[in-house]
């Protein structure tokens, strides 16, 4: 997908640091040769990712040059690490340097910009499938092996889409707030590269001084965020802070509160600046629709048209097509990004295109009378935490390693835990918070004297979610 941008962007610049680096498209090319004569063509990879320069040139390598990467937190619980090692038996690791003590049984092969390439002791017996470029996991944080199978041809339309609909070009500056192993934080740096714009690259989280620094020294021209970006933007009294550079903002990752989306239009109406609200999946690459910043205000709540490229239809229980408006059914998309299929064990590796180009996303919605879609609901069992998809049942499984009789139910930016240990409520939200690495504000824990059940000994969530 990256092969075409050096010629044409050779000289500009990729990246840029809150630690003064400088990497040039060029300089990316070269770093890239180094990495990749070390590593065998088509091989499996572990990249446990940070937003820093060893990360984002081992992407771009391992993108460029036929190596399929699984993009990991690098901070994930390790127990979790170990279990998808075990799973899909990658060849090598791609990690900070610090990390490569915790393996081994591995064989140190390089060294670049703070980050490792570790053999690891053992061959991937799985043949990886000829249009496989990337691997992403499917539920934020909770170490599920089931992860979702992208192709280059997925991967380079989503890219193109997005390139097109923000009007991205090589003056474009996006600063990083988040994660590259999220597939919102790593369609920002494809779509962005593809067009060899200049990303300023920080770990740095908004609360730190740092960050700003960088967003205002190096003149950002765009800020992304899922709805608890958002939150904290405001109460950082975001909206009184001189940014002529920063033009666009864009959100996606989970609904953002109705009156806050509000307030960031009106807002960005009123200073010059586009405020563009998103919607997608992993198993879409990333993105599936946007909302034009000039219907930000009349279309509130929308999360708009689909993406160029895309077609959203809804469908009833029995399958068939909604035509009318404003009815609900599920939000059914098509279109070249949406990904091959799952995969949850090494054989699926070898899959081919299982999905043909639909997804039935589990969202259910409505179109209004101009084609613009509103979502009311999901399907299944699934919220979002911070941006982090993530799976009920998955989450209580992994709690229930921990304190067996549990349940969870919960909304997005909110999980609830209900147990039956009434002395056990903080240490709960600890474990659970140390388990996904997400911010334990995200959870909250409630005893009940028993979890409902029915006869058959199913937990009855729709009585939870009551209380």
């Amino acid at each position: 997908m990256f092969q075409s941008i050096n010629k044409k962007y050779s000289q500009q610049i990729a990246a840029l640091t809150d630690q003064g680096e400088s990497f040039s498209y060029s300089d990316l090319k070269v770093l890239s040769e180094s990495i990749n004569s070390k590593i065998q063509e088509r091989s499996l990879l572990f990249c446990l990712c940070q937003n820093k320069p060893g990360s984002l040139i081992g992407y771009y390598t391992f993108i460029s040059n036929s190596i399929v990467p699984l993009m990991l937190d690098a901070s994930m619980d390790q127990e979790m690490l170990a279990k998808l090692i075990s799973t899909y038996k990658p060849e090598y690791l791609w990690l900070p340097s610090e990390l490569v003590s915790s393996f081994p049984e591995g064989e140190e092969k390089y060294v670049l910009l703070g980050y490792s390439l570790v053999k690891l002791n053992q061959d991937n017996p799985y043949s990886l499938q000829e249009n496989l470029a990337l691997l992403l996991t499917t539920s934020g944080s909770t170490g599920s092996p089931k992860l979702v199978r992208l192709s280059y041809e997925n991967m380079e339309a989503n890219a193109k889409s997005i390139a097109e609909y923000l009007s991205i070009d090589e003056h474009e500056r996006p600063i990083t707030t988040l994660p590259m192993n999220y597939s919102f934080g790593l369609s920002i740096i494809n779509s962005h590269l593809l067009k060899g714009a200049t990303i300023l690259l920080t770990s740095k989280s908004l609360m730190e001084k740092e960050f700003w620094s960088l967003l205002k020294n190096q003149q950002a021209t765009s800020l992304s965020g899922v709805p608890y970006t958002f939150e904290i933007l405001k109460k950082l009294r975001f909206f009184r802070m001189d940014l002529p550079a920063l033009k666009t903002l864009t959100q996606a990752g989970g609904k953002l509160n109705i009156d806050l989306n509000k307030e960031f239009t009106e807002f960005s109406q009123q200073a010059g600046k586009r405020f563009i609200v998103m919607y997608g999946q992993t198993e879409a690459t990333a993105r599936m629709s946007y909302l034009p910043s000039e219907y930000s205000l009349s279309k509130l709540g929308s999360i708009g048209i689909a993406i160029p490229g895309g077609k959203f239809s809804l469908i009833d229980d029995a399958g068939s097509v909604i035509d009318e408006p404003n009815s609900i059914g599920e939000l059914k998309y098509k279109g070249l990004n949406v990904s091959m299929g799952y995969a949850e064990c090494g054989d699926d590796l070898q899959k081919g295109d299982e999905n043909n180009g639909v997804l039935y996303t589990g969202d259910l919605a409505k179109r209004d009378g101009d084609n613009f879609y509103f979502i009311v609901g999901r399907k299944k069992r699934f919220i979002k935490l911070f941006g982090n998809r993530v799976n009920l049942d998955e989450t209580e499984q992994i709690l229930k390693s921990y304190i067996p009789d549990c349940a969870c139910t919960g909304e997005d930016d909110h999980l609830k835990i209900f147990i039956t240990d009434s002395e056990r409520e903080n240490e709960v939200r600890n474990f659970i918070s140390a388990k996904t690495g997400i911010h334990h504000s995200a959870f909250s824990v409630r005893y009940i004297a028993e979890i409902p059940k029915n006869p058959s000994g199913k937990t009855i969530y729709s009585i939870l979610s009551t209380l």
